[in-house]
């Protein structure tokens, strides 16, 4: 999710960018840039969808201890996004305010948005890749000798044409539909997206009215990318984003799927309903000018019995959930359901 042009949105066709860092971080380093513990950084927004798969699959994964983590603010300001958490509103590992920093040491004068998640080079203070699509299942496929023992395989090679299917398909009308619903100029150019979204939307239901997740018998990078935007829906995309035909909340089997997965360790111990809430309605100030922030929905809901695991289904496959969340790493009172 980028950190600038955000009194543009609304008042200009949104189109998503390329990344245009896409280095990969690999086993073997054939890009220069070999798997090792402790010398990469993962920069996020809890706020953001794309940048909260990032923080999903590590923690699944269990990569705490390999790839340290820093959260930025959720309400950025024109010179990105920053770390003003942090004591002093410096991260504490890259030594930066801005997460710009990183990238104007990997190219001067980019011209492209800051965005997360991004992944820099702890040594050389250097952005390495910001390819929000393919930082996920590197993590998944490149990084298995830092695994955990017990690591779910989230990008199982014997799945991956379904998944590669199905995700393509959550992309185009769901993830970026919402956006495209949202950042809309124009009347048509609205109700196509958002049409695109239910209709979508209510596949999805009717392929999980009969098995407990998207692809096989267990969690996998299909689940978190649709997870991602789910968690956000009644939250922002069906008020901010207009996508109001139905909230979350009224469809059983979504509604029953997205609880599943909050329920499950790794997902909704890392989601931060504060940080989603405040930076849709602070910083989208073309959209929401006045940068309230409503006090709803209730959010208490997320607790609630889902009833999935009687279509069976493993979560962690032949593997086991993973450990407490990291004591630095805890999403505050605030961010949770009550």
């Amino acid at each position: 999710m980028g950190g600038d042009g955000n009194n543009a949105y609304g008042h200009r066709t949104f189109t998503r960018s390329r990344s245009h860092f896409d280095d990969r971080i690999t086993a073997d380093g054939r890009d220069g840039w070999p798997v090792r513990a402790g010398r990469y950084r993962l920069v996020v927004s809890r706020a953001c969808p794309w940048a909260s798969r990032a923080v999903i699959s590590r923690r699944l994964l269990g990569l705490e201890d390999a790839l340290s983590l820093a959260v930025a603010d959720p309400v950025q300001d024109d010179r990105s996004w920053r770390f003003t958490l942090d004591p002093d509103g410096r991260d504490p590992v890259l030594g930066i305010r801005f997460l710009s920093e990183a990238y104007d040491r990997r190219e001067t004068g980019y011209p492209g948005g800051v965005s997360v998640p991004a992944i820099v080079d702890v040594p050389s203070g250097r952005l390495v890749t910001n390819d929000y699509q393919r930082i996920t299942l590197d993590l998944a496929t490149e990084w298995t000798a830092l695994h955990r023992p017990g690591a779910p395989d989230l990008y199982p090679a014997a799945r991956r044409a379904e998944i590669d299917e199905v995700m393509a398909e959550v992309y185009e009308d769901v993830n970026n539909g919402v956006y495209r619903a949202g950042f809309a100029t124009r009347q048509r150019e609205y109700e196509e997206a958002c049409a695109a979204v239910f209709r979508r939307l209510e596949a999805l239901g009717e392929r999980l009215s009969g098995q407990r997740y998207l692809v096989g018998d267990t969690l996998t990078e299909a689940d978190i990318r649709l997870f991602t935007t789910l968690v956000r829906f009644d939250a922002v995309y069906h008020g901010h984003f207009k996508c109001n035909r139905w909230k979350l909340a009224e469809h059983p089997v979504l509604w029953a799927y997205a609880r599943d997965l909050f329920q499950t360790p790794g997902f909704g111990d890392t989601v931060d309903f504060d940080h989603i809430k405040r930076h849709y309605y602070q910083v989208h100030t073309g959209i929401n000018p006045t940068g309230i922030v409503p006090l709803g929905p209730d959010l208490g809901g997320w607790l609630t019995e889902h009833h999935r695991e009687e279509l069976g289904g493993r979560p962690f496959g032949d593997g086991t959930p993973p450990g407490p969340v990291p004591p630095g790493e805890r999403v505050a009172p605030r961010g949770r359901p009550a």
